[in-house]
């Protein structure tokens, strides 16, 4: 936050500017990873003989069962429900491990490397599925970890990069790659299974992956004052930027006034509400489409690509407008970050049970699936970034611990869908859909009577007292 009695320096322009650079090379990065991570959701369609209990046969697989480029398994719906969980573990474990580390640690070999790694063990899935599901099991938790690593320790790069009055843009364009990912792994996938083969999509992602961390080593530099192409003029308006901040660092943890902050316990319990609602619906979107249409694969991949490519343009333009309102003095700090966070919780809930009342017809049925998807990406300007308005001394760590809470919210979620899916897949819905809105609602009520946006007293300097 800048001091009362400084004035926000001379901005320089964006347009081919290194710090919007190095954000769209992070958006790549998270294209890269998240498509990694959820193409297994639609080529599950094609790898596995249902996707519905009790052995019903399935249109999308029948078309594809006698293809030797398609091998087929006999996964139960439980089981599919934990592969496609399982890499929440590596990702929750990797979490505070890769906040505190990346505080002290380059943040080009950590993304760098991590980044390689998720790529090898992308590679990896098609050898190991035949070897048996425990293995597929086993490799997308490891996958997970170099996963968490990733999208933990990029974050801490806008404590270096981003000028105070552009950290909701950067980050928003950044992290809208996690969006933008589902969205091209739906839209290619089904061609790719239908064309060459599901495992043919891992080692495509798995490429991709390679070559980009390989892009990564190449481009990034850890300081502006480091980076050899960077004007004089944007070194100058990031460095005088991040000085007007409280951004000391300190080696010690006030973990006793941590653990006693409401601000940060609503943050991390509105983290595990939308993490909770983002893997139902990035994850099970194709098998509630297989659900209501019984359509082909590749129909199945563009339908399915829709809601995510909605979501990454609602992203983009909730940190935009986040961060003109505040320079613009629309709207205080604490306002945006509640107003955002309501609207991404709240109006997901909403067009979830529309899904389940109102969608009679086909283009209703997408409408409110795209919408439901799309608005939750308000969050991007809210409850996402809010931990740096607390503490950005602390911040690589404190959102390690509200990933956690979050992922956890996620790991649970996806493993109960796949769970209330073997047993009666239209009654199932309306449970799931109904849990996650509860859970929305009440999440977002304590976040509007518990949240903030100023820099805690414990996150501050002249706090002495640590555990």
């Amino acid at each position: 936050m800048l001091m009362d009695n400084q004035v926000p320096p001379k901005k320089v322009p964006k347009f081919c500017s290194v710090r919007y650079g190095i954000a769209i090379l992070l958006l790549f990065c998270n294209v890269v990873v998240m498509s990694q991570r959820v193409c297994i959701s639609l080529t599950m369609i094609a790898m596995v003989n249902s996707t519905e209990p009790h052995g019903l046969s399935n249109i999308s697989t029948k078309e594809l069962q006698d293809n030797i480029k398609n091998p087929v398994y006999n996964w139960s719906p439980e089981i599919q429900g934990i592969i496609l969980s399982s890499i929440f573990y590596g990702v929750l474990i990797s979490q505070i491990p890769a906040g505190y580390l990346s505080g002290i640690y380059s943040l080009k070999k950590m993304i760098g490397f991590a980044l390689f790694f998720s790529s090898l063990f992308t590679l990896l899935i098609p050898p190991v599925a035949e070897l048996g599901e425990t293995l597929v099991i086993v490799c997308r938790i490891i996958k997970g970890l170099f996963q968490g690593v990733t999208l933990t320790a990029q974050q801490i790069i806008w404590t270096k990069w981003a000028p105070p009055l552009e950290q909701g843009r950067l980050t928003s364009l950044s992290l809208s790659g996690l969006l933008l990912g589902p969205c091209v792994v739906m839209l290619m996938t089904g061609f790719i299974c239908d064309s060459l083969g599901w495992p043919m999509v891992f080692y495509i992602f798995g490429a991709m992956g390679c070559v980009l961390s390989l892009l990564w080593f190449i481009l990034y530099y850890e300081y502006p004052k480091d980076h050899p192409f960077i004007s004089i003029g944007e070194k100058e308006y990031i460095t005088s930027s991040l000085d007007q901040q409280d951004s000391s660092n300190s080696p010690s943890l006030p973990i006793k006034a941590m653990i006693k902050s409401p601000p940060l316990w609503v943050i991390s319990l509105t983290n595990f509400a939308f993490f909770w609602t983002n893997s139902i619906l990035s994850m099970y979107t194709p098998m509630f489409i297989n659900f209501r249409f019984q359509i082909n694969i590749r129909e199945n991949g563009l339908l399915s690509s829709l809601p995510h490519l909605f979501a990454w343009i609602f992203a983009v333009l909730a940190g935009h407008m986040a961060d003109v309102f505040l320079s613009k003095n629309i709207l205080s700090l604490l306002t945006i970050r509640k107003l955002f966070t309501s609207l991404g919780l709240l109006l997901p809930a909403i067009f979830c049970l529309s899904l389940l009342y109102l969608s009679s017809s086909f283009h209703a049925t997408m409408i409110f699936l795209t919408l439901a998807n799309a608005t939750g990406s308000f969050t991007m300007g809210g409850l996402l970034i809010n931990v740096l308005d607390i503490a950005p001394r602390y911040y690589g760590f404190l959102k390690g611990v509200t990933n956690v809470i979050g992922l956890t919210g996620g790991l649970v979620s996806s493993t109960l869908t796949g769970m209330m899916l073997s047993q009666d897949s239209e009654s199932s819905w309306f449970k799931i859909f109904f849990l996650m809105s509860a859970i929305n609602v009440i999440s977002q009520i304590l976040y509007i009577i518990f949240a903030k946006a100023e820099v805690q007293d414990w996150a501050k300097e002249r706090q002495n007292t640590y555990l």
